[in-house]
């Protein structure tokens, strides 16, 4: 499979030049090509994009706003939304314009000289406003938000209304506290409040783009903040309709992973199991790169119909040979009054990039309602 950096590559390089020489005939395209691919292909994925803003710095008007007129003139048609509120796939032609992976570095670029006083960050939101519509700037917002934070807020509550979902998605994705790959904006794990307003008028959004990064970005308060997001699901469930609840949900899979005991009442699911439970695994032993399966046994000894959110941790073992948990979906049922349950699930063993795999003994514990009620473990091989 080609490598991920390989989508910041030579003829990205290329293009990205024959497309700001267009909208800047006095782009010295050659200069910025060269200082763009040096040693490009030892480099890994932001590194490449770095010195693509690097080569951008070296070569722009050094006048920021004409900077940003370039670069907006050079961009492609703005990505299409589909009927379900999704951005569609880049459909547009090669000669069309500046877009993609090659707009990580324009946003880089927007974002190093847009923090230099409050003119340069206004006019660094504008060609942001355009950037996201064809990739995302919500990497390249933070710094403005952590560096003029009230001139950016206002901005964002006008972007509320923007036709565009992909400018309404970044009012909520720019402002993450905990965005991935991003910059953590310290000042809102503290205090999420000035974004709460956002998220309110975002939440019930036509685009389910929007929505979804509305959901992510309340998970990231929950993180922090739990008894706050445990209060805003209980709150904005009330004559909620399903894409608010689904939204609310997704909000809440940290929480209910975790057992918080607020999260899980407001979803109804405060009462533990009332009944039996049992967990076995299909071996005592599993190699790096298989796989391992669960079979859960419920048996209920309730009068009443009993909602159950049914989840299992792996406790990993790490190098340094102590354990850490992760919390893994599983099941959510209603189990009748005397109803026997048997649930059934495959584990994956392969390593992913986000966690290495180390042998020894691995517990896995159920989890019905938060609550860890069984557990097993298996011996983990290299192979």
């Amino acid at each position: 499979m080609e490598p991920f950096k390989n989508l910041i590559n030579r003829d990205t390089v290329a293009r990205m030049g024959q497309h700001l020489r267009r909208a800047w005939p006095r782009f010295d395209h050659r200069r910025f090509e060269a200082q763009a691919v040096t040693g490009l292909e030892a480099l890994e994925f932001k590194a490449r994009a770095m010195q693509l803003a690097d080569a951008l710095e070296a070569t722009l008007p050094p006048d920021f706003n004409a900077a940003c007129e370039v670069l907006e003139a050079s961009l492609a048609p703005a990505l299409a939304i589909d009927a379900q509120g999704e951005p569609m796939k880049l459909g547009v032609a090669a000669d069309s314009g500046v877009a993609g992976w090659a707009l990580w570095a324009a946003g880089e670029f927007v974002a190093r000289r847009g923090v230099q006083d409050a003119a340069s960050a206004q006019r660094g939101l504008a060609c942001l406003h355009a950037i996201t519509q064809r990739f995302t700037a919500e990497f390249a917002i933070r710094p403005i938000l952590q560096r003029h934070p009230d001139l950016a807020f206002d901005t964002l509550k006008e972007w509320l209304t923007d036709p565009s979902a992909h400018v309404r998605r970044l009012v909520s994705e720019g402002s993450r506290p905990r965005l991935p790959w991003g910059l953590r904006l310290q000042a809102l794990v503290a205090n999420p409040e000035p974004t709460l307003p956002l998220l309110r008028a975002l939440q019930d959004d036509h685009s389910s783009y929007v929505r979804r990064s509305v959901a992510n970005h309340l998970n990231d308060i929950a993180k922090d903040h739990p008894d706050l997001v445990a209060r805003w699901v209980r709150e904005h469930l009330i004559d909620a309709p399903e894409a608010r609840s689904a939204l609310l949900r997704h909000a809440s899979r940290g929480l209910i992973k975790q057992g918080h005991a607020p999260t899980m009442a407001a979803w109804g699911l405060a009462s533990g199991l009332k009944g039996e439970v049992a967990l076995t695994l299909s071996a005592q032993r599993a190699a790096v790169g298989g796989e391992i399966s669960l079979r859960v046994q419920l048996r209920s000894t309730a009068r009443q119909p009993q909602l159950l959110v049914v989840d299992y941790a792996v406790h990993h073992v790490r190098a340094n040979g102590s354990a850490s948990p992760k919390v893994f979906k599983g099941w959510k049922l209603t189990l009748a009054p005397g109803e026997a349950r048997t649930l059934e699930k495959r584990h994956s063993l392969k390593p992913v990039t986000t966690r290495t795999l180390y042998p020894g003994t691995h517990v896995v514990d159920l989890r019905v309602n938060g609550v860890a009620l069984a557990e097993a473990a298996f011996d983990l091989k290299t192979l």
